[in-house]
This record gives C-alpha cells, structure tokens and sequence, in this order.
C-alpha cells in the first residue's frame, strides 16, 4: 500500500479540482440539436486554444467542444508544465520534406523555431488578458549534462541549434560553476541555458482556458466520448452533432476514433507513457543548499532523460519515460504508475541532490502521441472539413498554442506563415503491426537504458554506439 497518491489524473488536477467548484452542470447537458459552425474534438489545450481563437475570430459562431472524460483528462492535465521552445519533431525531417516540396528545408525550420518561440509569448498574452493564473514564471530553461558525453551532445546541441534559429542571446552554455550557481546538481559536469522556457501549472492553465471560452459562448460538453467523424457529422457516445466543420484535437487518443480524413488511422500514431512523481513540500533548508531560485525548467542529457520544475508551492515534480508503451496501444487511464518507475524517478532525485530527503506526494503518468518519425502533422481536408492535429512527442504545451492557430488557418482556406511551415500536411508513415511494435519501443528504450549506464560507468566523452543505433532506429537521429 502506498503512502502517496498514485494515478487520479494527476498531481495537478487534484491540486486545481480541489482549489475550485468542479461542478459544470452545462457540461452534462443534452447534445446541440442544431448544427454547428465548428466541432472540436477534445477538451484539452489543442481543442481549448482552437476555440479560443474561433470564438475570438468569429463571435457568431456556434462552437462545441466535445470531451471523452474531463477537460484536463488528458496530456494536458498530465505534463511537467514547461513552456519550451523546442519543436515537436525531428528537425532534419523536417527539412527534408520541406525540400521534397522544392522549398528551402532549413528556411522552414528556422521560421517553424520562430513561431514556436513565439508562440510562448502569445500564450502568456492570453493568459494575462483572459485572467488564467497558472504559476507561469519565466526563469528558463537549463540542460545539464552529468557525463562527458553527454556534455559533448549538449555542445553539439548548441552549434545546431544556432543554425536551426535559436536567437544567439537566447541561448547559453554554461561551466559546472556556472550551472550550479543556479542550481547544485551534485555531478554536472556543465549545461546549456534555453531563456525563453516558462513553468506554468499545466492544470491550471487548461482548465482556466477552458473557463474563458465558455464566458465568451463556447460550449464544452464532457463524457461525450467520439467514435466517428464523417463528413458534416460526429458520432459521439451521447448523440450525433452536425457540423460544418469538424477539428479532432485528442493528440495520443487520436487512433480510437474512426475517420478516412488525412491525419488518422490505427497505425499513424500511438501513445506512448511519460511518467511523474512529484514531492512533498521541500525545507527551506533544502532549497538554500539546491539553489534553484530562478524557478528554471530542468532537463538533462541522458538517452533516458528526466524534466522537472520547481513548483509554486516549493516541490519538485520530475518525469521520466519509465515503461514506455503499452501492447495494442493502450492507454493509462487514470495514471497509476509502477513501481520501478517511481523508485527510478526518485532515484534520479537521489542522484542529483544527494543529502536531501525527498519524500513522494503523488505520482502519475500519462501518454504522449508519437508518429513512426517522431514528427507532428496538422492537417484539413476543404472537401470533407475535417482537420486533426497530432503527434506532439512531448512538445505539447507550447504546440498546442501554434497547431491551434495553424488549424484555424487551414479551416480559412488562406496560405499564411502558419499554413507554411513543415509541419502541416506532414506524413509520418505507420508503425509497424503488433507484436513488432511493442518490442521496437521497448528495444529502443532499454538500449537507451543500457547507453546511460555505460556513459556513466566509463565516463566517455564519446557517446555510446548502442545510444547512435537505437537513435537510428527510432528515427530520432539529426
């Protein structure tokens, strides 16, 4: 029996439903009967942002958001609450099927890394206009490599990064000395220092947004869970709804419902478990000998990485990928987690900040949507009217903002910068069938283990071979 909480959605979610009335009686009403200008599919922050910024555009419109479970239920309510930079997808990717189109491949990425960058801007703009209080705080981004190796990748990052349209100001590498005057990981060896990063509380973010479109007429309807959506109709587990328009914004859950629009299909994508505990409250005696007084994001340069924050009530929340995937594709439903993942989190724990003692409050996971190639993909069909916008890969918080804006520009049928950049229309190819799929993932993330634990040993500047094959083999290799 644990002591902590184990699964209940998240940490987050139970914090937000706590600190607020759940009761949304609207959102158990009667399905619309009248058709409707757009249709969302899913209430996390890809179908909330889309609705924002539909709703806001065109105030006539009669929008519905339609949620399997619970707004936040999903990824959304379940992250490690960065706002990153980083693109949801493998850069070289990228710009090769810009370049398959006669496009300029590294143009396209470099303008893909502006909008995402600013895309964290927009999103704290509308947070401040709407009233969303979510504990953002700006305080950065810091990679820190704790093996030789690892500092080389990190350096290599940098370079790429550079090249790939990192404004030089924006980011910094960073000595051991340097990286622990911010915050003292016991064995880093150096870091890198991203500016723009944000920690928010992903809860609360999602569920205030949802807030601030039902107050301008959105309506948002929970346990109405989509089976199908065909041209001008979603079938859902409550009824049918007409709609002109129909978005399908349910990221890793996006395989369950049945389409023939581009974008969906058993195989284009599967969910795959990022796991997260988070600690009781730390002493103010721990926090003055870990430092950590910028509130940065922290990641580090391990195959097997971890990404925590310090929260907004003085705890740490760290996740990892733990057991990764699940046979046929299944998903976490509430989140529990097992108990190798856990003890490997806090062992994590134990590694960087040795002389304190972390006690667990809550842990969880959730499930992130991953392509064959790791790439995300935004699509719509002006014949049908059906638009979806999946494969994340964990890039999700800042994404969500950038592919919902992307979607409503397809939807108006204009060629903008959005409509532009590489991710639109971007097809990942298909996984392969049971059981080779469960094994690749699997094989993948224990080479990775293996590489991890080899680097550490060795203390090689080089990485190891079994990291590059697995990397190939995943599609992840730049």
């Amino acid at each position: 029996m644990h002591d902590f909480v184990n699964g209940s959605i998240s940490h987050w979610m139970t914090q937000a439903s706590a600190a607020s009335a759940p009761d949304h009686p609207n959102r158990h009403a009667s399905l619309p009967d009248e058709e409707q200008a757009l249709v969302i599919v899913g209430g996390g922050l890809t179908g909330l942002w889309t609705a924002y910024y539909a709703i806001t555009q065109h105030p006539e419109w009669k929008i519905t958001v339609l949620e399997a479970e619970q707004v936040g239920y999903g990824g959304s309510g379940r992250n490690g609450g960065w706002l990153s930079t980083l693109i949801p997808g493998n850069r070289a990717v990228y710009a090769r099927a810009a370049e398959r189109q006669g496009r300029d491949g590294a143009a396209a990425v470099r303008a893909f890394q502006r909008e995402m960058s600013g895309a964290i801007d927009e999103t704290l703009r509308v947070a401040e206009v709407e009233g969303i209080e979510a504990d953002q705080h700006r305080g950065g981004q810091l990679q820190a490599a704790t093996t030789p190796a690892a500092l080389k990748r990190l350096r290599g990052t940098y370079a790429a990064n550079l090249r790939n349209g990192y404004a030089e100001d924006s980011i910094e590498l960073l000595s051991a000395d340097e990286l622990q005057q911010r915050i003292n990981i016991a064995p880093a060896l150096g870091g890198m220092y991203y500016r723009d990063t944000v920690r928010v509380d992903p809860a609360k973010l999602t569920l205030g947004l949802a807030s601030a479109v039902e107050a301008k007429g959105v309506q948002i309807f929970e346990r109405a869970a989509v089976n199908s959506i065909r041209p001008g109709t979603v079938v859902a587990s409550r009824g049918v709804v007409r709609a002109r328009t129909v978005l399908s914004c349910v990221e890793a859950y996006t395989s369950e419902i049945e389409s023939e629009a581009p974008g969906f299909g058993s195989r284009q994508l599967i969910p795959v478990n990022s796991s997260m505990i988070v600690t009781a409250p730390l002493s103010d005696a721990d926090w003055e000998r870990i430092g950590w007084n910028g509130l940065e994001c922290l990641n580090d340069g391990a195959h097997t990485f971890v990404y925590a924050q310090r929260t907004a009530d003085g705890r740490i929340a760290i996740g990892g990928r733990g057991t990764p995937y699940a046979y046929n594709s299944g998903t976490p439903g509430l989140g529990a987690v097992d108990d190798a993942t856990i003890q490997t989190l806090k062992d994590r724990l134990d590694y960087f900040f040795p002389g304190t003692r972390f006690s667990i409050d809550h842990a969880w996971r959730g499930a992130i949507g991953v392509t064959r190639d790791w790439c995300a993909g935004i699509f719509f069909d002006p014949e049908t009217r059906i638009g979806t916008a999946r494969g994340y890969a964990g890039h999700g918080l800042t994404a969500t903002n950038l592919a919902a804006r992307t979607l409503l520009d397809r939807v108006s049928g204009e060629w903008t910068d959005l409509t532009a950049l590489p991710w639109n229309d971007h097809e990942s190819g298909t996984w392969e069938p049971e059981p080779i799929r469960w094994t690749g993932v699997h094989t993948m993330y224990r080479l990775f283990g293996v590489a991890d634990r080899w680097e550490e040993a060795r203390h090689s500047e080089d990485t190891s071979l079994i990291a590059r094959f697995g990397s190939r083999l995943a599609g992840l290799h730049e």
